[in-house]
């Protein structure tokens, strides 16, 4: 993992990755100061060393002498585009501009103007100085896309009128006669009051366009049959549950990969961290999935097939509960009651796959990292429903009157299958969590609470089969900035506490 740490651990803001010649180039804004866009490179994806700073806040006087804001770099031949967001210090915030720098090896950059940048928010399709209700312009989050022969920037954006609260947009310019001209908003969805870090990709002959929204703080996006044809929905179009944000897209050879950062709590200036990326797939109704990152089979060290899984242990020890261990299956049952199926996990980081089948009626799910009085993370799985939920769950030993935790830390959705049948997959990286159902990535999200010797299942007036499964032991993830575990924890229980509260 990742937090671009120094004096606070949570410094990392909105990011880009660019990979070239199979490195993989990261991109970030350094939160709150937003005095310089951070430069960071990986050769697997996941792992990170800090290198040379990219851009620096100009001096007095100049457009961005205040603050620089979001990014997108791009490949132009010989050289390197980036385009950025920044503030100047006379207009108190108020007026956001996006202008350019240039490079021949993603190191050194040269702020440049070129294009007409850099260039303020204008009328008539637009918010400006005349027409700004909030007493704050939206023009942020560049990305340039190409688009037959045509160069174009999609940014943060408001359309010029309509209810304040709701007058967000995909906004558009278009590269004319050698200088940026405004477009009409490539997409209004009249319903936000911003459309955040917005990014374009092309599959399957497709425009898919993301979006991160402030309202929810999720990931969303919407699909059209041309480019500046009109863009739905579906009737589910969250891309990235809650707690995740600011997605970019970038071409990773055949791979489009998802990079965001994840925050805890209720407040987007707080815990963020760089998880894993993961990637876009499309399912048989054209609609956007996600899918792990190929490069995990490279940190696997060891596989234990679940014919080699130690007998697992009832942990609460329910009289009402049974376990039946096979081959390569386990048949477990509580009929009164909860009870916890336990086995000690491989490693500290591993991925967990297998197939999981539930009879009858009652609760089931996964447990995660739990210690010996059940405290952990709980993964529940509603068949009926199609409702995934993971919890922290345990004892809580700094409040005897409220001497429990129960807090939900994300939710999601999937098909219920009739034959009450899933392939699951979990992995756990570090801090890192991450649950996919029949393949398709639902949970992504990063915790400090956990991290007991224990995994299973468990079962509430259930009868539940786990078969065909296996455990890969990883390696250890490498973090130059990654947070001390105590540090990060009580910050996360500051941020859980001021959302409860």
């Amino acid at each position: 993992m990742y937090s671009g740490s120094g004096y606070s651990d949570w410094e990392i803001g909105d990011v880009d990755v660019i990979v070239v010649d199979g490195v993989y180039h990261l991109f970030h804004l350094i939160i709150p100061n937003h005095d310089y866009i951070a430069h960071a490179v990986s050769k697997d994806g996941m792992s990170w060393r800090r290198i040379k700073n990219a851009l620096f806040v100009g001096d007095p006087g100049e457009w961005d002498d205040d603050m620089l804001w979001t990014m997108h770099t791009c490949r132009d031949g010989d050289r390197y585009t980036m385009y950025y967001g920044g503030l100047q210090r006379q207009d108190r915030g108020v007026v956001q501009r996006i202008g350019q720098a240039i490079s021949t090896d993603l190191i050194n950059w040269e702020k440049v103007n070129r294009y007409g940048l850099p260039i303020g928010s204008q009328g008539p399709h637009y918010e400006d100085t005349d027409n700004n209700p909030r007493n704050w312009l939206s023009f942020r989050d560049p990305f340039r896309f190409n688009h037959n022969a045509d160069t174009y920037l999609l940014f943060c954006g408001r359309q010029s009128n309509g209810p304040v609260s709701r007058r967000g947009c995909v906004g558009l310019m278009k590269l004319t006669d050698g200088e940026f001209k405004f477009e009409k908003p490539l997409f209004s969805p009249m319903a936000y009051d911003d459309v955040e870090c917005p990014c374009l990709v092309r599959m399957n002959g497709y425009y898919y366009l993301i979006g991160s929204l402030r309202e929810d703080i999720k990931v969303r996006y919407w699909f059209s049959p041309g480019f500046d044809q009109e863009y739905h929905t579906f009737h589910d179009n969250v891309l990235l549950p809650q707690g995740n944000y600011a997605a970019r897209v970038v071409r990773d050879g055949d791979h489009v990969l998802v990079y965001n950062f994840y925050y805890i709590g209720n407040n987007v200036n707080t815990l963020r961290v760089l998880p894993p990326p993961k990637e876009l797939d499309i399912d048989k109704k054209g609609r956007l999935l996600l899918k792990s990152f190929y490069r995990w089979q490279e940190k696997v060290q060891k596989k234990i097939g679940q014919n080699k899984f130690p007998r697992p242990t009832l942990l609460f020890s329910n009289p009402t509960a049974i376990i039946t261990v096979g081959n390569n299956q386990w048949l477990m049952e509580c009929r009164s009651g909860h009870e916890l199926f336990c086995i000690q996990k491989p490693s500290a980081s591993y991925i967990w796959e297998g197939t999981m089948r539930l009879q009858g009626m009652g609760k089931c799910g996964l447990i995660v990292d739990a210690d010996a009085d059940g405290n952990g993370y709980f993964i529940s799985l509603d068949y009926v429903y199609g409702l995934l939920q993971i919890r922290s769950w345990g004892f809580n030993e700094q409040d005897t009157h409220h001497n429990f935790i129960f807090d939900t830390l994300q939710t999601n959705n999937f098909k219920p299958p009739e034959d009450r049948v899933v392939r699951f997959k979990l992995i756990r990286y570090g801090h890192y969590i991450e649950m996919s159902i029949d393949e398709v990535v639902k949970l992504t999200l990063i915790d400090y609470r956990y991290s007991g010797p224990l995994i299973g299942l468990y079962s509430s007036s259930s009868v539940i089969s786990l078969e065909d499964s296996s455990l890969y032991s990883l390696s250890d993830p490498e973090s130059e900035y990654g947070a001390q575990q105590e540090q990060a924890l009580k910050i996360q229980e500051s941020a859980l506490q001021q959302n409860i509260f």
